[in-house]
């Protein structure tokens, strides 16, 4: 795909942004829209994250091909991850073939298996093997089930960098979380799960996009601002948003970004949770 045509409309960016969380044809939406999405937003780059050779990650996202093509028509404002089912035949030569070609990462893994599975631990060596993150979604009684037993994983293998992302990861900042509630409400208690494994575990990150990353902040502001100084060297900005223009109302990224920037206590958190944490886990500027 070409870059996007001169004289296209984009918001200039005056510091640096990283976009942990974003997919190539999301809900049918085209290269050229994702790209002046992204530039609407001031992102000055962007993590691709592929579906595997089966499913779309539920949002009809494109495959390992269609990251990789993307990245290298615009160089310098997308990177990609390397992705596949963590429980098939052909999951570890997909994964290490794009590795080879020069992804940053693996995910988003996205599937039906246990999160602290032998199909996980696969996935995790490999990530070990070159020195790369893994970022997954955990959806209660949907995806990488059984989340609190996540930190098996994390104790097996404390060199390799995960990143935890959706429902079920932000429902759990609140101690007193419901599991098959998706999208809770009202004041958060702190010190649940999700608190405690970026506290406890250093090769933790978390990954704030979409609307449960976004719910988790505005549900309990007061919560919030503490928890964007405590963890502000694991948190990082991502949009995993649909939108087309990057200032529609419904855009949930372009939220995000405004809400990091209003509750973030200082501008040093601001920019290590908008750039620092991303540039310095995927060894990229």
């Amino acid at each position: 795909m070409a870059p996007l045509a001169a004289g296209a409309q984009t918001v200039p960016a005056t510091e640096p942004v990283i976009d942990i969380h974003q997919h190539t044809n999301y809900a049918g939406r085209s290269d050229a829209e994702l790209l002046r999405h992204q530039r609407a937003l001031g992102v000055t780059k962007t993590v691709l994250l592929p579906a595997g050779s089966r499913y779309g990650l539920a949002v009809q996202a494109g495959g390992n091909d269609s990251v990789v093509v993307l990245a290298h028509s615009n160089p310098g404002e997308f990177v990609f991850f390397a992705n596949e089912l963590p429980d098939i035949a052909e999951t570890e030569p997909v994964i290490r073939k794009y590795l080879g070609m020069g992804a940053k990462g693996i995910g988003e893994q996205k599937f039906a298996v246990e999160a602290d599975s032998k199909s996980i631990d696969l996935i995790a060596g490999i990530a070990r093997e070159y020195s790369v993150p893994v970022l997954l979604h955990f959806e209660y009684e949907h995806y990488n089930l059984n989340f609190t037993r996540f930190h098996k994983v994390l104790e097996r293998f404390p060199e390799v960098a995960f990143i935890g992302h959706a429902q079920t990861w932000w429902g759990n900042i609140d101690r007193n979380h419901t599991q098959s509630v998706m999208y809770p409400t009202g004041k958060v208690a702190a010190g649940g799960y999700t608190d405690g494994l970026l506290a406890d575990y250093p090769n933790m990150y978390g990954d704030m996009s979409a609307g449960s990353g976004l719910n988790a902040l505005l549900r309990d502001e007061e919560h919030a601002r503490g928890f964007l100084l405590r963890h502000r060297t694991k948190l990082m900005f991502g949009t995993d948003c649909n939108d087309r223009d990057g200032g529609s109302e419904k855009c949930s990224g372009g939220k995000m970004l405004a809400a990091i920037r209003r509750l973030a206590s200082d501008k040093t958190v601001e920019r290590s949770i908008l750039y620092d944490n991303a540039a310095r886990l995927m060894k990229t500027a």
